[in-house]
């Protein structure tokens, strides 16, 4: 059974572009909202991000291909094309926001107050709608009117700094977190603020950056910092507090292992028939582990070699020590565990044939939320939503 859509009934003007933005509506689109994405005559400059490219069958022309860039955070939405620099088009957006609980945009401070649809402007007209921003670096500061990139706040931030091998140069996280953790927390913030409405009868913008984001991401690294002044330097896949945890070796490749306390530590040697590590007074406890790191990786090395990944996996499973495999997207998506839980998703598209995209990430009562739509077509929805505006005054 299909569950109730918890946003249902509440619509979204989406004026973002590219990956923050989207990500967010997209999340607000699983849980039911309509969400208008609204595009440039050029539609969104992620359509033109690849290779790669779906191509729909026989077809190789104009509308026939998209990129798997824009297909995976644009789910559940529809597309209109409005020309913000034409009196049509303005217009039209303006009657779209009248209709609309939220907004959600991600232009450069300042670009849309030009146009009228500025928070100042459209709270006065529209007291309860939800104005939700998402900028490079915030609406106030030196790097107020910089532009934002997920690689430029990786770096400003510190995560560059701590992420990597041990004596290797900065390394960028491999997918864009600083974007994709800005539109969950944007996210958060508008479910938030809906809930407040609901007490207040009134709407409140709501804004996140990518450079504090990065910085809140942080976390555990970020508080090291503040309560010691130690600056904190790569460390590979090991974690600074607790050992053994992280990636390690077998006889056949890598797994990963988290023996986060002294018992799993225990249950951890005796699985393997590790006693001699087990017996070590150097390793009794997490602490002693953390001091003596180095030469407790260079025994364990020794007695993890004599397993292959599965040996070792199936005895910690039976033992009940966290572990698992380090997998490429391909095993991912072959794991019995992901396709029982139905993770990867294929929907009919327009002009694709078919597509497939991740599910959205929740359960409600149990129960998966839908793929109501395809990621859409370049304004695929402009005639059918400009048919519903046409009655909807540009004013309350």
């Amino acid at each position: 059974m299909i569950p109730a859509l918890p946003l249902s009934g509440v619509r979204v003007a989406d004026f973002s572009r590219v990956l923050t933005g989207p990500f967010a509506t997209m999340l607000l689109g699983d849980l039911g909202a309509d969400v208008v994405k609204v595009e440039p005559p050029g539609g969104d400059d992620t359509r033109g991000w690849g290779p790669p490219f779906q191509y729909g069958q026989g077809s190789e022309g104009p509308g026939g291909r998209e990129s798997s860039y824009f297909l995976s955070v644009n789910r559940n939405k529809r597309s209109i094309l409005l020309d913000l620099k034409s009196e049509e088009g303005l217009d039209a957006a303006h009657r779209l926001v009248a209709g609309s609980d939220i907004l959600v945009e991600n232009f450069r401070p300042g670009t849309l107050d030009r146009l009228g649809l500025g928070w100042d402007a459209l709270h006065e007209q529209f007291p309860r709608l939800i104005y939700a921003t998402i900028t490079g670096f915030g609406l106030s500061g030196p790097y107020r009117d910089r532009a934002g990139y997920d690689v430029i706040a990786q770096g400003m931030g510190g995560m560059m700094s701590y992420n990597g091998d041990s004596g290797g140069p900065p390394l960028r996280v491999g997918v864009a977190v600083a974007d994709v953790f800005s539109g969950a927390l944007i996210t958060q913030a508008i479910l938030a603020a809906l809930y407040q409405r609901e007490k207040t009868g009134e709407g409140v913008r709501v804004d996140v950056n990518l450079l504090e984001s990065v910085i809140s991401l942080g976390s555990s690294q970020v508080g090291r910092y503040l309560a010691t002044g130690e600056v904190p330097v790569p460390v590979g896949n090991d974690h600074r507090s607790i050992v053994p945890y992280g990636t390690v070796r077998c006889g056949d490749g890598y797994l990963n292992i988290a023996v986060g306390n002294d018992a799993l530590w225990r249950r951890f040697c005796a699985a393997l028939g590790l006693t001699a590590l087990g017996a070590d007074d150097r390793f009794a406890t997490n602490e002693g582990r953390v001091t003596h790191r180095e030469a407790l990786d260079t025994l364990m090395l020794g007695g993890l070699s004599a397993f292959t990944r599965q040996e070792i996996m199936e005895r910690l499973d039976v033992a009940g020590v966290p572990c698992g495999p380090v997998n490429d997207l391909a095993e991912v998506f072959a794991d019995p565990h992901v396709q029982a839980r139905g993770v990867a998703v294929t929907v009919p598209h327009p002009t694709l044939g078919e597509t497939t995209v991740t599910s959205p990430p929740w359960r409600f009562g149990g129960e998966a939320l839908p793929v109501r739509r395809a990621p859409p077509t370049p304004g695929q929805h402009t005639a059918e939503v400009l048919a519903e505006l046409a009655g909807t005054p540009d004013t309350p």
